[in-house]
């Protein structure tokens, strides 16, 4: 045999060796590591077994936890699951609040509450009671009709107002809060009404919201209490806070809380109405501590944060306390 040959079988022998060696080597410790793993523990009488039971229905598979304000149904012959909708303790139906006969409702209270209602602001022009309701923003009405007398006899016309400089009018009504801008509105307004007006203030929406510092409360106020033109309702943070609590609207954006109102509301009753629920959230029902024992809306009002059980003002007074 060639030198070559033998060399070549030579080295084939020897590969195979060392292959089966390895093989021997993987076996011996595979069977030593299977000797040192301990048996499973097999679960006892006292302790439930750790394996997952099948499922007994279909229904198993896909049933999950009951939503809040529901309660299962019992399973229908094929395993589906149905729910059945229940009311929750005091909900109301949806639409409820806003049903006809309760507007009329609480209409006919606050008309016996607060009988010809009108706008606090004192004035003896449109001019002077828009100025009056610019100064109103951020700010009580008791402050502001303590502003305006004094202001009015320096100022007496809108032409006086136009021709002053806004830095000008800022000491007369510092006291009424955010003066810099208030004063740049009402000189605004004032300059605006003389040359866009002949000096009287206009007496249509799209007109009034051309005038610097006006947009709807202001013009509502103005059109409604000056005017009697029923073009909106007046939304201030008492109509606001009102209108959610007797749950004639929803919404926070005075916008869409005047839209929400003017659904419900009668148009011949938008001006009263509005200055009625302000009044009332000024004497009664207030931010943080309403006065609900004194309301005569109480037992037609539930609101989440009330101070008394509803009909229990409407007890109490019957009752002479």
């Amino acid at each position: 045999m060639p030198a070559e040959e033998h060399a070549r079988d030579a080295g084939h022998a020897g590969r195979l060796i060392i292959a089966t060696t390895t093989k021997k080597k993987r076996t011996t410790s595979n069977k030593r590591s299977g000797a040192r793993r301990t048996p499973a523990r097999a679960a006892t009488a006292s302790e439930p077994s750790r394996r997952r039971r099948p499922p007994s229905s279909p229904s198993a598979h896909v049933r999950g936890p009951v939503p809040r304000g529901r309660k299962a149904a019992p399973e229908s012959e094929n395993g589906e699951q149905r729910w059945k909708r229940t009311k929750a303790p005091g909900a109301r139906e949806k639409g409820t609040g806003t049903h006809p006969e309760r507007v009329r409702e609480i209409i006919h209270r606050l008309d016996t509450l607060y009988p010809g209602a009108t706008c606090a602001l004192v004035h003896r022009s449109p001019w002077e009671l828009l100025v009056a309701t610019i100064l109103s923003a951020q700010c009580t009405d008791v402050r502001v009709n303590m502003v305006t007398p004094e202001l009015f006899r320096k100022y007496p016309t809108v032409h006086d107002f136009a021709a002053l400089r806004p830095e000008l009018l800022e000491p007369d009504i510092r006291s009424t809060g955010f003066f810099r801008n208030k004063a740049k509105s009402i000189v605004g307004a004032a300059r605006k009404v003389v040359s866009g007006f002949r000096g009287s203030v206009p007496e249509t929406m799209n007109e009034m919201l051309q005038l610097p510092g006006v947009a709807r409360k202001t013009a509502n106020v103005v059109l409604g209490t000056a005017y009697g033109h029923a073009t909106g309702l007046v939304v201030d943070t008492h109509v606001q806070r009102v209108g959610r609590r007797l749950d004639l609207t929803a919404h926070e954006d005075p916008v869409k809380i005047e839209q929400d109102l003017m659904k419900v509301i009668p148009k011949e009753k938008w001006i009263e109405f509005s200055h009625q629920v302000i009044w009332h959230g000024r004497k009664l029902c207030a931010a943080r501590k309403p006065l609900c024992a004194d309301c005569l809306l109480d037992s037609i009002c539930y609101a989440a944060d009330k101070t008394t059980a509803p009909g229990t003002a409407m007890l109490s007074r019957r009752a002479g306390r």
